[in-house]
């Protein structure tokens, strides 16, 4: 099809300026069509985009009108065509076609517009696009009807919409409002042009159609891991047409109390991607646990060392409100997509399941200088949306270590962040979120780290984001480490990678460790005993998804090394061995104070063969194997399920304020012991009297312990021995226990519990 251009003179102007028909101008012509007049015209190249606008000063819209007059005029016209992105950007190329128009066209008006809400609203019958860019001279609204070929073309007809810096610019925000537009189903972009000066950090290409940061569903390749949709434009869209989503009336969130959560780290993609799974093809790797907007087919821009790996894991965002379309069933696409989150946290607050979105802030896809993939912030407004280095060429600064950093801080980014995290809670219902390398939320524009950063205080104060779960991972890639001083305004929750070092050396059987594994266990009261903090502001975890599997980390010393027992063997011994290290570490993690977290797969045993960074592989290595979990019911994965249980039955184990002398009993006269890898205490339940002892033995050899007497009017019933094979290692009821002493086996644990 054609695009011509219609132009609406502004302030009821009769006509445009005439403009010379010379190189890189836009071409114009009056044409009356009722009671308005309008021009048409078409656009040469991008250089003529800029000189409408800097020229004529007007918003030219170009669209189709009615065919036969127009065709009579000119015999044929040219289309400005949208050609996929590759490389760097995207280039707008023109063909001749034959001028074929239709009726709804007709009727589409414009006015000035509104600077707020950014992104596309419904306004006073119209559609309102407004998008903010401070340093940009020029922006070009792009617009793709439906009807106007389909989301797989690679050559589609775009609308264009030249904003006019004097009407349709309000402080550093651009606007239109468009009258007539269907209300659901169009695709739109920006093209954004600006000062050149790289040394100034401006990044502008007015070739490229960008992606509106404010878009709240976003069309782009519609099945995961398809290398042949790597080049297809992202656009923009938008939903007005559909009925809200049925929450139900019975529907009422979880509101889990932080000192009741267990967190089971999971990627959606791969939980359910795997044959073993039963599902059909339409549904596997869909909607069934978090998302996050991400680009899985980074690795396959340009020739690199990793261009025969997809991006799995995700941590290549995109956009930080829409959905990941790909994520839909059956290649649904980005409404579908929109509706499924909905339905899936939907059944899961039905399951008493809490949803927390593991969101990426610190940098996006658009990645660095030398391989730049410009989609959106960069040619938008590259100087206000990253950290740049204005004595070095303003080179990115990276921080992230995926080539740049977010600009957190800056006014309008974190206004950004904050509105894309209400946007979750408020559409899809996120109960809290994940902040991946949340140490880069806390530096400024110059990457200097605040001790106040507005951003992170900003989010524990906000009204809409006061019901969520906040959890920072508070470090990055510059070296910033802040477990136990992460700002936090008492509300904001760590990961504790102190507990994961910690608890892993001592189970392994590393001298000098007992105090520390003591003090982990106890809930970290040395990192997070401050202010108001709780125990379940430190998240406890051994496993999670960057590193080794539970499985892998008591079976590889290096990964893919073979040598010294290490990797996969046949020997009972060894395996033996192995069985009882990942119910050490799971009792551990779930009988410590504060927060525990699981990775997913661990609850069977899974491997990825000694890959300790398999972000890049969309296989096995990362899917969920049902058929092992099958195989491993009543064995491994009955173990983690009934210790998670066991937990949530004894509420000692989850307290809301650090343990003190009167509610552990420590069996041990000898801490200074560096050799020494046992120990003992006893957990005492104030209320009833149910109390837990527990024991850990990381030595080689048995240790003989002697069990304090039980509380009054009880006895000890044997819960745990790892050493024990299954059904024994772990039993609900308890199994009376009536001694003094308890053998208890090398590399295992035990727990009793005092019982009437």
């Amino acid at each position: 099809m054609d695009s011509v251009g219609i132009n609406r003179a502004p302030l009821g102007s009769a006509s445009a300026a005439a403009v010379s028909p010379r190189r890189g101008i836009a071409l114009r012509r009056s044409v009356a069509f009722a009671n308005r007049v309008v021009t048409t015209g078409f656009v040469v190249d991008a250089a003529a985009r800029g000189a409408c606008s800097e020229k004529a000063g007007v918003l030219v819209l170009c669209l189709i009108v009615d065919a036969s007059s127009l065709v009579r005029r000119f015999g044929s016209v040219r289309s400005t065509t949208a050609r996929a992105q590759s490389g760097n950007a995207g280039r707008s190329m023109t063909e001749d076609r034959e001028c074929i128009m239709s009726e709804a066209e007709m009727s589409l008006k414009y006015s000035s517009g509104k600077a707020f809400p950014l992104g596309v609203s419904q306004v006073e019958g119209a559609l309102n696009f407004a998008i903010f860019s401070q340093y940009a001279s020029s922006v070009i609204l792009c617009l793709k009807l439906p009807g106007r070929g389909t989301e797989d073309d690679k050559d589609v007809d775009i609308i264009e919409f030249v904003l006019d810096r004097q009407k349709n610019k309000t402080g550093d925000i651009w606007h239109v409002s468009v009258e007539g537009l269907p209300s659901s189903s169009v695709l739109y972009g920006y093209h954004v042009d600006g000062p050149q000066g790289w040394h100034q950090g401006h990044r502008f290409d007015s070739s490229a159609v960008l992606l509106d940061p404010y878009a709240k569903l976003v069309s782009g390749r519609k099945y995961f891991g398809i290398a042949e949709e790597k080049s297809n434009q992202l656009f923009g869209t938008y939903d007005f047409d559909s009925s809200p989503f049925d929450w139900g009336d019975n529907y009422r969130l979880p509101n889990l109390p932080e000192t009741d959560l267990v967190i089971y780290e999971m990627n959606v993609r791969a939980f359910t991607a795997d044959d073993s799974s039963g599902l059909s093809s339409d549904v596997r790797g869909s909607y069934l646990g978090v998302i996050d907007k991400y680009d899985e087919l980074e690795f396959k821009r340009y020739p690199n060392p990793r261009d025969h790996m997809v991006n799995t894991w995700g941590y290549s965002t995109i956009n930080f409100f829409a959905p990941m379309s790909r994520y839909a069933s059956a290649g649904g696409g980005p409404v579908a997509a929109s509706k499924e989150l909905k339905q899936m946290v939907k059944e899961l607050h039905k399951a008493g399941i809490e949803v927390i979105l593991d969101v990426v802030y610190n940098h996006t896809n658009e990645a660095d200088d030398a391989n730049p993939y410009m989609t959106s912030f960069r040619g938008i407004d590259n100087k206000v949306y990253y950290m740049l280095d204005l004595n070095k060429n303003a080179e990115l600064l990276n921080f992230s270590g995926c080539g740049n950093t977010l600009n957190c801080n800056h006014p309008v980014v974190k206004e950004l962040i904050l509105d894309s995290l209400r946007h979750w809670v408020q559409e899809y219902h996120i109960d809290g979120f994940r902040f991946d390398l949340a140490s880069v939320l806390c530096r400024g524009p110059d990457g200097c780290p605040l001790d106040a950063p507005p951003l992170i205080k900003e989010i524990a104060k906000d009204a809409v984001l006061s019901r969520c779960k906040i959890i920072a991972e508070p470090w990055d890639c510059g070296g910033l480490y802040l477990v136990g001083r992460f700002p936090n305004w008492d509300r904001w929750a760590e990961w504790n990678g102190q507990y994961r070092d910690d608890i892993r050396r001592f189970i392994k059987g590393d001298p000098g460790m007992k105090g520390v594994f003591a003090t982990r266990v106890s809930g970290s009261a040395d990192l997070y005993q401050v202010n108001k903090r709780k125990p379940h502001h430190g998240v406890n975890f051994v496993i999670a998804h960057d590193g080794f599997t539970l499985y892998d980390l008591v079976s590889y010393n290096f990964k893919h090394n073979d040598a010294n027992g290490e990797g996969e063997t046949n020997d009972l011994n060894v395996l033996s061995l192995r069985s009882r290290q990942m119910k050490n570490f799971h009792v551990a993690l779930m009988i410590s104070q504060g927060t525990p977290m699981m990775l997913m797969g661990d609850e069977y045993g899974h491997t990825r063969y000694g890959n300790n960074n398999s972000y890049g592989h969309d296989t096995g290595i990362n899917h969920f194997q049902w058929e092992q979990l099958e195989q491993r019911r009543d064995g491994h994965f009955r173990f983690f399920s009934e210790m998670i249980k066991f937990r949530h039955r004894n509420p000692i184990l989850r307290q809301d304020r650090f343990l003190n002398k009167n509610d552990v009993t420590w069996h041990e006269d000898c801490w200074e012991n560096l050799e020494s890898k046992f120990l003992a205490f006893t957990i005492h339940d104030h209320s009833s009297g149910g109390d837990i002892y527990l024991a850990f033995n990381a030595h080689d050899y048995f240790v003989d312990a002697v069990i304090p007497p039980p509380p009054h009017h009880k006895c000890w019933n044997r819960v745990v021995d790892t050493n024990l094979e299954s059904p024994n290692d772990i039993v609900p009821e308890g199994v009376l226990f009536g001694g003094s002493k308890y053998r208890i086996a090398p590399y295992s644990s035990i727990l009793l519990k005092a019982k009437p």
